[in-house]
């Protein structure tokens, strides 16, 4: 069993209210789930409207699957030119670990 996850890190662009980064970051999030089938939540910067901190996971048998859909998820991410995607971080683990 291999598990893989992802942190991002984004800055996002026009926005002025909790509300309004509500309505950047809940798409995002429901797009990973739905293309991707990870678990995926906004998990940092809670209460700063223009930062924002998603992190997801992938659990697989195989190690080349969870590599494919992490690499995925984070062009999915980088594609969006709502958000400036700061920094990303990738952990794996595996039986061995």
């Amino acid at each position: 069993m291999y598990v893989g996850t992802l942190s991002f890190d984004l800055l996002l662009g026009d926005v002025r209210s909790l509300k309004e980064k509500r309505s950047v970051v809940r798409p995002i999030v429901a797009e990973l789930q739905r293309k991707y089938a990870v678990s995926a939540a906004e998990v940092e910067n809670m209460d700063l409207h223009r930062r924002a901190g998603i992190g997801l996971a992938v659990v697989a048998s195989d190690v080349g699957h969870v590599t494919d859909v992490l690499d995925r998820c984070e062009r999915l991410v980088a594609a969006r030119p709502e958000i400036e995607l700061l920094s990303v971080r990738r952990r794996l683990h595996g039986d061995d670990d």
